[in-house]
């Protein structure tokens, strides 16, 4: 499984945003489509929410990729 971090420098990114930056997703709607397909796993949970806020230490499965965010 690959591993990426994604360095916040807000308080929080949206999931679609952090598919995006780690390059899991090509593009907002590609990211859209994923998070609707049931794609994306936030804490081992399925997120249906393009808009879920992340924070510091949330994780995020796609496929075969693991986003860890961090502040």
């Amino acid at each position: 499984m690959e591993k990426v971090e994604i360095k916040l420098r807000e308080d929080y990114i949206k999931l679609g945003q952090a598919l995006k930056a780690a390059g899991v997703a090509e593009n907002g709607v590609e990211a859209k489509f994923m998070i609707q397909d049931g794609k994306a796993l936030v804490n081992g949970e399925t997120e249906l929410r393009r808009g879920r806020k992340l924070f510091d230490q949330d994780e995020v499965t796609c496929g075969d990729v693991l986003i860890k965010i961090i502040k």
